[in-house]
């Protein structure tokens, strides 16, 4: 009965062994290491194409936006540039729209909508912007001149 006992117990201590030796490689295979952050040179392909629509003021059109080195027929391609750059975080998508649920004031901001496709970043950009709540006013904010300032329209 002892030899059992101790058969057991080592089945028992060999299997625990076995399981946490193998865990951490497991866990280590499943961790994905974050992309290093894009740097300049790397950003050759930042190309936006910007459709303004109910702007007035000779704002409405299209335009296409060429960064690093700026370029293009947007009619502020440097700064529109910068907003963009400005608004560029490791981790957070330049273009995202106002998330679900978010609590905006009721307020409104015109018809003027804008609708942002290309490449940001080596990342493809196909957004959409509007005026109809405080949120959406400063979203389309944030990024003036790539979007037109309304209050100088």
């Amino acid at each position: 009965m002892l030899q059992v006992t101790r058969i057991l117990l080592t089945a028992v201590v060999s299997v625990a062994a076995a399981g946490s030796l193998a865990a951490p490689s497991s866990a280590a295979s499943h961790v994905e290491a974050a992309p290093p952050p894009v740097r300049d040179e790397d950003r050759g392909g930042d190309h936006l194409t910007v459709t303004v629509r109910h702007a007035g003021g000779g704002a409405d059109g299209t335009y296409e936006l060429y960064c690093h080195p700026d370029g293009g027929s947007h009619p502020e391609a440097g700064g529109a540039c910068a907003a963009v750059d400005r608004n560029t975080r490791w981790g957070t998508e330049t273009f995202a729209p106002v998330p679900d649920g978010t609590i905006c004031t009721m307020q409104y901001g015109g018809a003027a909508t804008a609708h942002v496709t290309g490449t940001w970043g080596g990342r493809p950009v196909d957004a959409t912007y509007g005026r109809s709540d405080g949120c959406e006013i400063a979203r389309w904010d944030r990024l003036v001149p790539l979007l037109p300032d309304l209050t100088r329209v």
